[in-house]
C-alpha cells in the first residue's frame, strides 16, 4: 500500500513537471513564431534581426550563473516558478514593444528567465529520473515540443484571423502565469544538492567538455531552426502562412522525442547520435537544394527528427557527472549551448545578408555533421565516459 502511494505521488510529480516543460515550449514558440511579425513591424533587415537575436544568448549567458546559484541553494522548484512567471511577463512586453529598444529590454528579460527555467526544469527531470528504472527524460522534452506545437499552431490560427500580436502574447502570458501557479505545489521537493555545486577551475573535465561540444552544435541547429524557419518559408518559399515550416519541425521533433527513450533502449546512445546527425543533414540538404514547399516540409520534418533527442540525451548525461551535481553539470553543458545560440542564429543572418538564406542554411547541415565525430570520440574513450 505504501509502495502504491509512493508511485502515485511520483506519477503526480511527473505529470506536473511535464506541465512546466509544456509551458516552456509554449512560451518560446509563441515568441519564435512571431519573429517575422516583429521583423516586419519594426522594418528590420536580416542583419539587423541577426543583431537583435544576439540579445537572447547574451542574456542567457548572464542568467547562467544565477541559475546555478539558485538551483544549488534552493529546491529547484522555487527558481522554476519564479522564472516561469518572469518569462511570461517578458513575453507580454514583447507584444507591447513599439521600438527596438523596448523590444531589446523585453527580450533580455525573456532570455534571462528562460535560462533559469531551463536549468531548473531539467534538474527536476534528472532528479526524478533517479526514482524510475526506465528512461523518462525523452517524454519530458516531448512535452516541451508539444508546447512548441501548440504555440506555433495558435500563432498560425491567429495569423489567419489577423489577431494583433499584442492580444496574442498577452493571452499566452496570462495563461502561463495561471497554470504555473496551479502546478507549482505538486513539483518535486527537497532536491537541493549537498555537493558538487561549485565550479572547479583548471583542466576541463573531458566528459563534460565533449558533452558541451555536442550541446554547442545542437544549439546551432535547433536554435537556428527556431529563429529562421519562419523567415525561410516567408522569404524563400513565399508562403503567406509562414509558420508551416516551424510547425512541421516541431511536430516531428515532438514525435521523435516521445519515442526516443524506446529507440535509445534498442540502438544505444552512440548510434542514436549518428542517426540524429544523418536526419539533420538529409533534411537541411534537400531543403536547400529543392526550395519547393512540399520538399521543404519533408526536409524540416527530417531536421526535427534529427534534433529531437540530442538535448535530452546530452543533458541527461550531464546530470550523471561524477564530478558535479546534476544542476551544475547541466549548467556547464548549457553554457556551450548558449555559445552555440550566440553564434548560430546571428551568423545565419549575416551570411544571408551577404549571400542568401539558402546558402546560410548550410551552417545547420555542417553542425549536424559534427555530431558524429564528437559523439563517437566520447563513447569510444573509456577514459571519458563515466
Amino acid at each position: 500500500m505504501r509502495f502504491q502511494k509512493t508511485m502515485t505521488s511520483l506519477h503526480k510529480k511527473r505529470i506536473y513537471l511535464k506541465v512546466f516543460f509544456f509551458l516552456s515550449g509554449f512560451l518560446f514558440a509563441s515568441w519564435a513564431s512571431r519573429i517575422p511579425t516583429v521583423k516586419a513591424n519594426l522594418n528590420l533587415n536580416d542583419a539587423q534581426l541577426g543583431s537583435l537575436l544576439l540579445i537572447l544568448p547574451i542574456s542567457s549567458m548572464v542568467g547562467l550563473p544565477f541559475s546555478g546559484i539558485l538551483v544549488s541553494k534552493h529546491d529547484s522548484r522555487v527558481p522554476l516558478l519564479i522564472a516561469a512567471l518572469l518569462e511570461a511577463i517578458a513575453l507580454i512586453g514583447v507584444g507591447f514593444a513599439t521600438n527596438i529598444y523596448v523590444l531589446g529590454i523585453a527580450l533580455f528579460l525573456f532570455a534571462f528567465s528562460m535560462r533559469i527555467l531551463n536549468i531548473a526544469v531539467n534538474t527536476q527531470s534528472v532528479n526524478l529520473q533517479k526514482q524510475y528504472e526506465k528512461p523518462i527524460i525523452g517524454s519530458f522534452h516531448g512535452l516541451w515540443s508539444v508546447g512548441g506545437i501548440c504555440g506555433s499552431g495558435l500563432t498560425s490560427i491567429l495569423l489567419g484571423f489577423q489577431i494583433h500580436i499584442v492580444w496574442h502574447l498577452f493571452s499566452v502570458g496570462l495563461f502561463v502565469i495561471i497554470l504555473a501557479l496551479i502546478s507549482y505545489p505538486y513539483l518535486l521537493k527537497d532536491d537541493k544538492a549537498t555537493s558538487g555545486n561549485k565550479l572547479i577551475l583548471g583542466k576541463p573535465d573531458p566528459y563534460i567538455l565533449f558533452l558541451g561540444f555536442l550541446a554547442f552544435f545542437a544549439a546551432i541547429c535547433e536554435g537556428g531552426m527556431y529563429d529562421w524557419s519562419g523567415i525561410y518559408f516567408k522569404e524563400v518559399l513565399k508562403t503567406p502562412i509562414f509558420t508551416y515550416g516551424y510547425l512541421t519541425f516541431l511536430i516531428f521533433m515532438s514525435f521523435f522525442r516521445f519515442i526516443s527513450d524506446f529507440v535509445i533502449q534498442k540502438i544505444g546512445l552512440a548510434s542514436n547520435y549518428i542517426l540524429s546527425s544523418l536526419f539533420i543533414i538529409a533534411g537541411i540538404g534537400i531543403s536547400i537544394i529543392f526550395p519547393i514547399f512540399w520538399v521543404c516540409i519533408i526536409g524540416f520534418a527530417l531536421a526535427g527528427m534529427g534534433t529531437a533527442s540530442i538535448f535530452p540525451m546530452t543533458l541527461s548525461m550531464a546530470g550523471k557527472s561524477s564530478k558535479y551535481s546534476p544542476a551544475m553539470g547541466i549548467s556547464i553543458v548549457a553554457t556551450y549551448s548558449i555559445v552555440g545560440s550566440l553564434l548560430g542564429p546571428p551568423l545565419i543572418g549575416y551570411i544571408s545578408h551577404a549571400f542568401n538564406l539558402r546558402i546560410a542554411f548550410i551552417l545547420f547541415a555542417f553542425s549536424g555533421l559534427m555530431l558524429i565525430p564528437i559523439s563517437q570520440i566520447l563513447f569510444r574513450s573509456k577514459k571519458i565516459v563515466q
